[in-house]
């Protein structure tokens, strides 16, 4: 079984997660330090501590609707509120009382937790899980009006990291990576998300 861990680049207070975006709303949410139209309010929206599984998701920034990266800056207070009110988005026996319960809750938590095999920097799945978050209802409107601390547009970025594995420069790419670590959560909060990592 695949470890589920959060690896990220944090600090005391804010937690870097990643977005990709077309240019219509990377523009706005650069300019305006946070998600505006054309951004949807009322859609989820996904955001990824890791840096390679949102090159993998967005083909290093080369699928459509998803040709700009964002990283993100949102403070840790609200990155642990997110969670505290999550529900996976799959039944798990050894998570939830029952079927019924998961079920409810799935339909009235604003957030959701996704595990997905982590990626390595050929986009390879790695031997443990990388968390994804999706955002909806009051957690979108908390996300966009208190938790975004800074918005950076890093697609240039992204796109000299991959030209340089393309070039199968792997070490030179490697070194360019963000660095991200263990993200010790609150016990609570780990067990609510299914989280295997250790809080001691």
């Amino acid at each position: 079984m695949k470890l589920k861990v959060i690896r990220a680049s944090y600090d005391e207070e804010t937690i870097t997660v990643y977005q990709a975006y077309n240019s219509g709303i990377a523009t706005a949410a650069v300019k305006y330090q946070t998600f505006t139209a054309p951004f949807k309010t009322e859609r989820m929206t996904w955001i990824k501590p890791s840096f390679l599984w949102m090159m993998y998701r967005s083909g290093w920034g080369t699928k459509e609707n998803q040709e700009r990266i964002l990283a993100v800056k949102m403070k840790i207070t609200g990155f642990n509120d997110a969670l505290k009110t999550a529900c996976l988005t799959a039944f798990d026996a050894s998570a939830h009382l029952s079927y019924d319960a998961w079920h409810h809750a799935l339909k009235t938590s604003p957030v959701r937790v996704q595990w997905d095999p982590e990626k390595d920097i050929l986009l390879r799945p790695l031997n443990y899980k990388s968390v994804q978050i999706g955002l909806s209802g009051i957690a979108v409107h908390q996300y966009l009006n208190d938790w975004i601390v800074e918005i950076k547009d890093i697609t240039d970025y992204c796109s000299n990291i991959h030209q340089l594995v393309k070039a199968n420069k792997l070490t030179e790419a490697t070194a360019m990576l963000p660095t991200e670590t263990l993200y010790h959560l609150p016990a609570d909060i780990a067990i609510a998300i299914h989280s295997d990592q250790d809080n001691d």
